[in-house]
């Protein structure tokens, strides 16, 4: 056979050859996406935590002690001349350094105001008692409304009087064992206007034993007190 006869046969066994290979085949290897490792799913972000603030408001420990002082550790003695034995009063609500009471002795109802001196002096200084309260009381069974009386701790001298200054006011007092009531009941009604707008009252006596007391007591929350109690004894 002739040369380029023979090699005509060669090209045309290549030329069919590359007519059998697929069209695929003659085509750039492409990336296989399947063997890529998934793409990661973004977790769930967690739920914002709530403030603690916002489910449970915040205590203002100071607010709640300016709005509601706390009730005295043991209640006071009932206003002078008032028969509560084996009666414990009842605290109707504290304000300020006034607390308002309600007892029924003997099924009497009884209600007051009353505050503990916070200040108490005696000349000869030192000298012994029980500690000092001023009443503003109402009985309504006997048709008292707003009486002012001290308990002032010991037995007033026989006889003497006392005085509670309020300011350039003063209001004189009689005495009768350990108690004091206004001596004027005409005066009483101003003497309790008076109270509601002032800072402090001063109480002044003398014991049966000649010491003088002098015996101050705040005026803040006497208004709210009286209030309380005017509602309880109308």
């Amino acid at each position: 056979m002739p040369i380029f006869r023979q090699w005509g046969l060669v090209l045309s066994l290549f030329a069919a050859a590359a007519l059998a290979v697929p069209a695929y085949a003659q085509q750039p290897p492409s990336t296989d996406q399947s063997a890529a490792p998934p793409a990661a799913t973004p977790a769930t972000p967690p739920k914002p935590k709530k403030h603690k603030s916002a489910t449970t408001p915040a205590t203002n420990p100071a607010a709640d002690a300016r709005t509601t002082p706390p009730a005295p550790a043991s209640p006071p003695p009932a206003p002078p001349g008032t028969a509560t034995a084996g009666v414990k009063p009842t605290l109707l609500g504290q304000y300020g350094d006034w607390g308002a009471y309600t007892a029924s002795p003997g099924g009497k109802k009884v209600c007051f105001a009353v505050a503990k001196s916070s200040v108490s002096e005696t000349d000869p200084p030192g000298k012994s008692r029980n500690p000092p309260y001023l009443f503003v009381s109402s009985r309504p069974g006997e048709k008292v409304s707003n009486e002012i009386s001290v308990a002032i701790g010991y037995p007033f001298k026989p006889a003497s009087e006392a005085t509670v200054e309020i300011g350039s006011n003063s209001f004189p007092l009689y005495t009768q064992q350990d108690g004091a009531w206004i001596k004027n009941a005409g005066e009483e009604a101003h003497l309790v206007d008076v109270m509601r707008s002032a800072q402090n009252a001063v109480v002044k006596g003398m014991s049966a034993k000649g010491t003088h007391s002098t015996d101050t007591f705040s005026l803040r929350g006497f208004g709210q007190a009286l209030d309380r109690t005017d509602q309880d004894c109308k």
